[in-house]
């Protein structure tokens, strides 16, 4: 069954940044430690961003990312904790490394998800991205998960250079024992935005004819999959998630975004301080989610606009969707 996932303020989603530090330097990564700092958040600040955020919602989900979230020493302790507070669901982006011995220090029950990170379906092309030895290490690391009774779930980040092995995508979800399938749109910040290539974000013609191709035959094999709507259709209505959505992309150094694309930049809506979210002075990303251009999203507009074609009259040919507009195809 497909169906278009619409922003609701009934479910806060928490992406927790615990630190920017990680053991690889993928071409596209997002990070970008100049503004995100370079702190190891302590456990008890863990635990007190967790427990604040949790109050926003009775239906709240968290996501530790890094950097390399398995790389700090006491994410057993504060997913186990994020349990406690009874966070409806977890997850842990990682790489596939999983240092610490983390499969060995939380169990099947203290976590919803681990989710690994591959972006190609060739060691060739993965570890172009991602570094050499990579693909081996995640998959190792996904069989890991699986023999210990983790769900797992895989998330692939599009770009130019990648788009083509989706196709190859589908058997190898299937063998890796996949139970959700994540398919991203490459965001042109952090690394991608050094990129002067100009390969990196597809045209919508491309997109459309790969993407729900894709998705459809993953979803046949019983395994959901969720990807970005990103180009509207002319019947489609825009809507910025940052005005219609609960969610907070937080950092190490305090910092609280409602936008990804607003990442590279010091315009946080946010601000957390001795504990406590504090809204920022204008002119911040608030401000900016209420401009209305006909292009759809302002941010892709203003940071990555080269996803946009225009009529010799120099109409916008289409709508860009707001980045956290999802599709989702779930089993049946």
């Amino acid at each position: 069954m497909k169906k278009t996932v619409s922003f609701s303020r009934n479910a806060t989603n928490v992406f927790f940044h615990i630190l920017t530090k990680c053991n690889l330097n993928c071409s596209h990564c997002y990070i970008n430690q100049k503004q995100h700092g370079e702190t190891i958040l302590p456990l008890s600040t863990i635990e007190a961003w967790l427990e604040l955020f949790s109050k926003k919602s009775d239906n709240a989900n968290v996501i530790f990312l890094g950097g390399e979230p398995t790389l700090h020493p006491a994410l057993p302790e504060a997913v186990k904790k994020a349990r406690k507070l009874g966070y409806k669901s977890i997850t842990i982006d990682t790489n596939g490394y999983l240092f610490h011995d983390i499969l060995s220090r939380i169990t099947p029950s203290d976590i919803d998800f681990i989710s690994f990170s591959l972006d190609g379906a060739t060691k060739e092309t993965n570890d172009s991205i991602r570094g050499e030895g990579c693909y081996d290490t995640c998959v190792k690391g996904i069989y890991e998960a699986k023999k210990k009774g983790f769900n797992t779930s895989l998330i692939y980040t599009v770009s130019g250079n990648n788009i083509n092995e989706l196709k190859l995508m589908p058997p190898l979800l299937e063998d890796f024992g996949i139970k959700e399938f994540f398919i991203q749109v490459i965001g042109i910040r952090g690394n991608s935005a050094e990129d002067d290539s100009g390969n990196l974000q597809v045209s919508k013609k491309l997109w459309q004819s790969i993407i729900p191709e894709v998705a459809e035959i993953v979803a046949e094999s019983g395994i959901n999959v969720t990807y970005p709507k990103v180009f509207l259709e002319e019947d489609d209505t825009f809507e910025c998630g940052g005005l219609v959505a609960d969610n907070y992309f937080i950092f190490p150094n305090g910092r609280v975004y409602r936008c990804p694309l607003c990442e590279d930049f010091p315009v946080h809506a946010g601000m957390i301080e001795n504990n406590i979210l504090i809204e920022t002075p204008k002119l911040n990303e608030n401000d900016f989610f209420n401009l209305s251009v006909p292009e759809g999203c302002v941010m892709n507009k203003m940071i990555q606009p080269d996803n946009l074609t225009y009529n010799q009259q120099g109409v916008p040919e289409y709508q860009i969707a707001c980045c956290l507009l999802k599709e989702r195809i779930e089993k049946e």
